[in-house]
């Protein structure tokens, strides 16, 4: 799983807080249990969790006192109650204190994981929503999309003028090329931009699950539904919606969604009242829709619905202006984030950077930046820092801007700065590896121009 929520387990009965760690610790969280309540009390106030299961009855310090303690020091964790069946009325009481869910002894394991697996998303998108917000105000309102490319503006102005319109919005592009963080953009620009913003995959779940992530469900609607969960169209009320992957939506999911658009109201799994909503969608794809729609897997009237206004981001090999600017973008990004003074990066890394295809586009980028930075020595990242592919690439082609094949003497220029940078500017070294000696060696850099690098 990619985000590795930290869960703190409280139960007086050691059995009870063994298996719910050893069920939790297969799951993939970060689990610190206890069987003292009094402990666990200590614990919530020098430590930071994103879930806390906790047994309602407990000597000393109970579950409600937990609870409590939990709410006045961290607001967004989420509190899961474990409860035998005597207590289910407490359980309930303690819910409208504030409690996610509860638990009932003996545990059924399927109901725990996906309890916990709920909390544990409602947290990750609170925490997403907090930092896109953080994110706004640090660039003055706007979300960072880094571009000079004269298309990707004109696409940026045009998202600009519609954001405040409400329309849904349909963007198209390869994997990487920035679909969501264009998504964002149009949010942050629009008149919703106080309101949430949510993200979902919708090829990341099955049917049913994206069903009761998207619409929610009311108490009872299945087995453990234990309480009423509201989706993530009733949750995005007041905001934006961002369906990534769209085409891969079930049909039957097509159909409800299209009437969530259209009527703008929501129906629970298991409900029978309809719920008002306010959201504005935002879809993208990185397949050709009218592909899909012609092989029957997409519902054209949707189409007609989420295509208002449509995007097409360019891959990054149709705007290699925009590889310079990122890649100091991503360089001073993650020399913070990793406490590094790398502040440069060598011509050699980025003749290579303009010459590479990027098959993972702006991702991809950011990915061979993140990784120079770490491995750098000093402030400089050279060639020596980036992956296997890329080092190859600079020996097998040195292709010239405009397209030309190199002449022989850019094969050998490209290729004894290669070798020198390899070898950390060891002139010796590198002659023996060319197989001649120094004095040729310095002939040719002569020759090349390169002594002073």
């Amino acid at each position: 799983m990619d985000y590795r929520a930290r869960i703190l387990i409280v139960d007086d009965e050691l059995v009870a807080v063994r298996n719910l760690e050893h069920v939790m610790k297969k799951e993939g969280y970060d689990i610190t249990a206890t069987q003292s309540g009094q402990n666990a009390l200590k614990m919530i106030e020098e430590q930071n969790f994103d879930v806390v299961i906790t047994d309602l009855k407990m000597e000393k310090v109970d579950g409600t006192q937990i609870l409590k303690r939990s709410r006045e020091l961290s607001p967004d964790t989420e509190v899961i109650m474990i409860t035998g069946y005597a207590s289910l009325q407490s359980a309930i009481q303690v819910m409208k204190k504030g409690a996610y869910d509860y638990i009932t002894k003996p545990f059924k394991l399927d109901e725990v994981r996906r309890v916990v697996r709920e909390a544990v998303e409602k947290v990750r998108l609170k925490k997403e929503n907090l930092q896109l917000r953080e994110q706004l105000e640090r660039f003055s309102g706007k979300v960072k999309f880094i571009t000079q490319n004269p298309a990707v503006q004109k696409i940026l102005e045009t998202a600009r003028q519609i954001a405040p319109t409400d329309c849904n919005v349909l963007i198209t592009g390869e994997s990487g090329t920035g679909k969501e963080l264009l998504a964002r953009y149009v949010h942050f620009m629009s008149q919703r931009a106080d309101g949430p913003f949510f993200a979902i995959n919708c090829g990341a779940f099955t049917e049913e699950l994206l069903s009761n992530e998207l619409f929610g469900h009311e108490k009872g609607a299945f087995t453990g539904a234990t309480a009423m969960k509201k989706g993530l169209i009733e949750t995005a009320s007041g905001g934006s919606l961002f369906l990534d992957e769209i085409t891969e939506m079930p049909p039957s999911m097509q159909v409800k969604l299209l009437r969530v658009i259209q009527e703008r109201e929501v129906l629970r799994v298991g409900g029978t009242e309809t719920i008002k909503v306010n959201v504005r969608f935002i879809a993208a794809t990185n397949r050709d829709i009218q592909d899909a729609i012609k092989a029957g897997h997409f519902r054209r009237d949707l189409y007609f619905r989420l295509n208002v206004v449509a995007f097409l981001i360019p891959p990054l090999s149709e705007r290699r202006d925009d590889i310079p600017l990122l890649s100091y973008y991503f360089l001073k990004k993650h020399a913070l984030l990793l406490k590094k003074n790398t502040i440069e990066i060598s011509q050699d890394v980025l003749a290579l950077l303009m010459n590479y295809d990027f098959p993972g586009n702006v991702r991809e980028l950011e990915n061979i930046i993140e990784r120079g930075v770490a491995l750098a020595q000093d402030s400089t990242v050279e060639t020596s820092h980036l992956p296997e592919d890329l080092k190859e690439l600079s020996i097998r082609t040195f292709r010239k801007k405009d397209g030309k094949f190199p002449s022989l003497e850019d094969q050998e220029t490209a290729y004894i700065r290669w070798v020198l940078s390899e070898v950390g500017g060891n002139k010796t070294i590198a002659a023996q590896i060319l197989d001649i000696d120094r004095v040729s060696l310095w002939r040719k850099l002569k020759k090349y121009g390169l002594e002073a690098e």
